[in-house]
């Protein structure tokens, strides 16, 4: 098994995900202000954008896990009190409004990519992020976005399962209370994957 980030972060071989890195969940029009002030004081959104931009400088791929309801709710199952409770709200991530869109300070490129989906807490069940990243040649995902109560807790298990490596800079990721999010961290996210920081994974690009 890999033992450093260099080692983790091969060229052509790594991407970065993020996690519902949207204005209706973290941004301008959040449902969720806890979580968005959780974001803005731990400068998730501005970290997770200077790792995006050295991602994209190595050559790496940038792909933006989103997810988002219609408006007749089809293809998503109120099958979890979290998803019940989202559902009862007719303007959380509605698709087609502003509400999906990715917070403007991540600074999207074109050649970035987006995986959506309209059901679940966790990315690559039911989607088409694994064949994607597989088609990609990637082996390590670096996690960031939200939210450590829940998604990206199943991103990084999800993965773990599929077989890439997993890498979570600390200070790119967000859940609330901040106490608890720290113990998820230090619990959980430690067991499936490296933990770092923004500033060490550029550094470790070279």
């Amino acid at each position: 098994m890999p033992v450093s980030l260099t080692e983790l972060l091969v060229p052509g071989h790594w991407a970065v995900l993020t996690m519902e890195l949207q204005r209706g969940a973290v941004g301008d029009r959040s449902s969720f202000p806890e979580l968005a002030a959780a974001v803005a004081q731990t400068g998730v959104v501005e970290n997770t954008a200077r790792l995006l931009a050295g991602a994209r400088r190595h050559g790496a791929a940038v792909v933006h896990c989103t997810a988002g309801f219609t408006a007749d709710r089809q293809g998503s199952p109120a099958n979890a009190p979290l998803i019940t409770a989202m559902l009862r709200r007719p303007e959380h991530l509605l698709e087609d409004t502003a509400a999906t869109e990715l917070v403007p300070e991540l600074g999207t490129q074109s050649s970035d990519l987006v995986s959506h989906r309209r059901h679940g807490v966790a990315p690559f069940g039911g989607t088409d992020l694994h064949p994607t990243l597989h088609g990609l040649g990637v082996r390590t995902v670096v996690a960031c976005g939200v939210s450590l109560n829940l998604g990206i807790v199943g991103l990084c298990v999800e993965a773990v399962d599929l077989g890439y490596y997993v890498v979570v800079p600390r200070d790119a990721v967000a859940g609330i209370p901040a106490d608890y999010a720290e113990a998820v961290l230090d619990n959980t996210v430690s067991l499936v994957a490296t933990l770092t920081t923004v500033d060490e994974v550029i550094s470790a690009l070279g």
